[in-house]
């Protein structure tokens, strides 16, 4: 493998590992200091030095392109590979294999790590066809969140890249106080899929939880609610106990308005926890497995919620992420 291919995939298994962030920007930066130099440029910039002193390469980025350059799989990428954990069920490996794309990512557009176009090339190696750019949304200050000026600057970035997936124009949006959406609905009737998510008051009685969450899914643009009860299990932001709401009405009025429920991928979050699964399953709803990705790596964790999914026992059909992405956009457009 090519050196630069060596840092670019050190950096994206970090990411999936949800390291530290400085780790991961030193192997991006790295990359970024070698992107277009010839390996024969490169073994002369090491064996004189130059290396070595160029900006953005440290010890270990070196060690890495030094091992590519004779042919050799870096040690250091060895070992996060042989760390990496694949799927330990089959249902879950047959469930991913199905999976067509993922509603819920982010860009550097609000507080993701990269640019689309990276996040659209990586989607593309892991075999997706489609995925929903669903930057943040202007409530979200803390997140960067998109004016309705930037989301239409964003709109037409969309319509000129030339991506190797299907990029969906999307957002996810914050559901306010009063389970209303924040944004122009002008703007939302230009979008392809809504993600509507509480971010704040998570602790808020249950009546108050109830009542955002039916505004939110009586809201004819919502597609899909993320991370429904905000909760989190683990990682670098500590443990946050999950919202209490009536899933009984929640989940009765997305089957009947035809809004699916995320299974959020991430591992800190694990959302939502298996009872309401379970419930959400038999009430009729659909279910969206999306990764809540903020950086390529991230995409890499479709997977865990295809394993939990599985586990669940989702028929696939029920999973709106498995479907072509023109009966995902029918279905998508259905109520708008």
């Amino acid at each position: 493998m090519s050196p630069h291919d060596a840092l670019a995939e050190i950096a994206f298994i970090l990411e999936r590992q949800r390291a530290e962030p400085f780790r991961i920007q030193a192997f991006r930066r790295a990359a970024a200091a070698i992107d277009g130099v010839d390996e024969e440029e490169l073994r002369r910039r090491a064996a004189d030095g130059r290396l070595a002193r160029t900006r953005g390469i440290g010890g270990r980025s070196l060690e890495v392109i030094t091992q590519a350059l004779v042919g050799e799989v870096p040690d250091y990428l060895q070992r996060l590979r042989d760390e990496s954990t694949a799927l330990s069920s089959e249902a879950g490996r047959a469930l991913l294999a199905r999976l067509r794309g993922d509603l819920h990512t982010h860009s550097e557009w609000s507080d993701g790590t990269t640019p689309i176009e990276a996040m659209a090339e990586a989607a593309a190696a892991l075999g997706r066809e489609y995925i929903a750019v669903t930057d943040h949304s202007p409530n979200l200050t803390v997140a960067n969140g998109l004016t309705a000026e930037r989301l239409a600057e964003q709109l037409d970035l969309l319509a000129g890249l030339d991506a190797p997936v299907r990029l969906l124009p999307g957002i996810e949006i914050d559901v306010l106080e009063d389970g209303s959406l924040d944004q122009d609905p002008a703007m939302l009737d230009r979008l392809d899929v809504v993600v509507a998510s509480l971010h704040s008051k998570l602790r808020a009685d249950r009546d108050r939880i109830t009542a955002r969450l039916l505004g939110a899914i009586a809201d004819r643009h919502t597609n899909v609610v993320g991370h429904i009860t905000g909760r989190l299990v683990e990682g670098r932001r500590g443990t946050r106990p999950r919202s209490e709401f009536d899933s009984a009405r929640v989940f009765a009025a997305a089957a009947d308005a035809g809004v699916a429920i995320e299974i959020n991928a991430r591992p800190e979050r694990q959302d939502p926890p298996d009872d309401l699964i379970a419930e959400a399953l038999e009430a009729g709803c659909l279910f969206s497995i999306d990764t809540d990705a903020h950086a390529p790596g991230h995409l890499d964790l479709l997977g865990l919620g295809a394993e939990r999914a599985a586990a669940a026992g989702i028929p696939p059909e029920r999973i709106v992420t498995t479907w072509p992405v023109e009966d995902l956009l029918t279905w998508t457009h259905a109520r708008r």
